[in-house]
């Protein structure tokens, strides 16, 4: 179809509007937004295939269509409104007939607008007391301790088909012998020599605390953790090759008041509410729902690691998965904040 790509589109707005049984999609404005009870539409301006457009969408469109004097719209103004109601109407009825409810990206749209309203919006952040967060803070304390961590640069020597243990062993000590001597030279070094995967940023793997980071051999760690700021290693080997590692500066363990962290107090005790929610929510629909999985069939499934990012140094925002609209279970993204 022609216009299968703007109707994706579109449908992918609309259908995170959907509302259920007989007038579903009845939630669906102008702006995307979703009425506040599905099936409460207020009295039926237009019916289109069976579908109804009611006079709370259309008083919800209408509004942003009124001018900052306040003048009330026209007659043909109010009409054009409620085409463009109907228009979404039959726009999100031949989204349909094309499948594209059964695109994995509106599904995910779809259900995001459900959890919204079935399980966020019963939590806000009125909802918890100072005395909870201040109680959740004593219990918890350990986790808003900023740790020790040391900036840790590396070079890795592999041992590969064409360059034997002894050879690839050699190499990273004449590497450390030149880092010894003048460790400035650490970045050029490693941007010409080492096979690791912070080649290109001089061989700086970044702050490191003691528990260590994912991907990155817990040997690299406790070796830059003996070394003071600056200080070259010798060569060690691990799984990987022969390394060369520069504690390149140093963080100390810093703890942290109530007063401080209040707010990733806040967002750490919310987003557990939200799991809870999320989980209790999901099992209700699995205790009516017939489900049949073949997990034998998982055994034959290859999975191949998922894609490095494209810019290795980029942090993941802070705050956790509410603060920073991070993931839920299932890969659902947690609601913006509330008051």
């Amino acid at each position: 179809m022609e216009n299968k790509t703007l109707i994706a589109l579109l449908a992918s707005a609309m259908l995170s509007a959907a509302g259920c049984g007989d007038n579903a999609g009845s939630g669906a404005t102008e702006g995307g937004s979703v009425s506040s009870a599905a099936n409460d539409i207020g009295d039926t301006l237009a019916t289109v295939n069976g579908l109804k457009v009611g006079s709370k969408d259309f008083k919800a469109a209408a509004a942003r269509k009124v001018p900052s004097n306040g003048k009330a719209l026209s007659i043909d103004e109010k009409k054009e409104v409620l085409k463009r109601l109907v228009d979404e109407k039959l726009l999100y009825q031949a989204a349909l007939v094309e499948g594209l409810d059964k695109d994995p990206k509106v599904q995910k749209v779809m259900v995001n607008t459900l959890l919204r309203e079935a399980v966020y919006a019963k939590v806000k952040n009125s909802d918890f007391t100072d005395e909870a967060l201040q109680a959740y803070f004593d219990e918890h304390q350990e986790e808003f301790v900023v740790p020790e961590k040391v900036q840790i640069k590396r070079i890795l020597i592999k041992v590969t088909d064409d360059r034997p243990d002894a050879d690839a062993k050699g190499e990273a000590e004449r590497i450390q012998g030149k880092l010894a001597k003048d460790s400035s030279q650490f970045k050029d070094l490693a941007n010409n020599h080492s096979e690791g995967p912070y080649k290109r940023r001089g061989g700086d793997v970044g702050f490191v605390p003691m528990d260590g980071k994912p991907g990155l051999d817990k040997s690299i760690v406790e070796e830059a953790f003996k070394l003071k700021v600056g200080e070259v290693s010798g060569v060690f080997k691990n799984d990987e090759g022969y390394n060369v590692v520069m504690a390149a500066n140093k963080r100390d363990k810093v703890e942290r008041t109530f007063q401080q962290m209040k707010g990733s107090v806040l967002r750490k005790i919310k987003n557990e509410k939200l799991k809870s929610l999320y989980e209790g929510y999901v099992d209700n629909l699995r205790t009516d729902a017939k489900i049949a999985t073949e997990d034998a069939k998982l055994d034959g499934i290859e999975v191949e690691p998922a894609a490095a990012p494209k810019h290795p140094g980029m942090k993941m925002p802070k705050g956790g998965p509410l603060g920073a609209r991070s993931q839920l279970p299932g890969g659902l993204k947690a609601p913006k904040k509330t008051k």
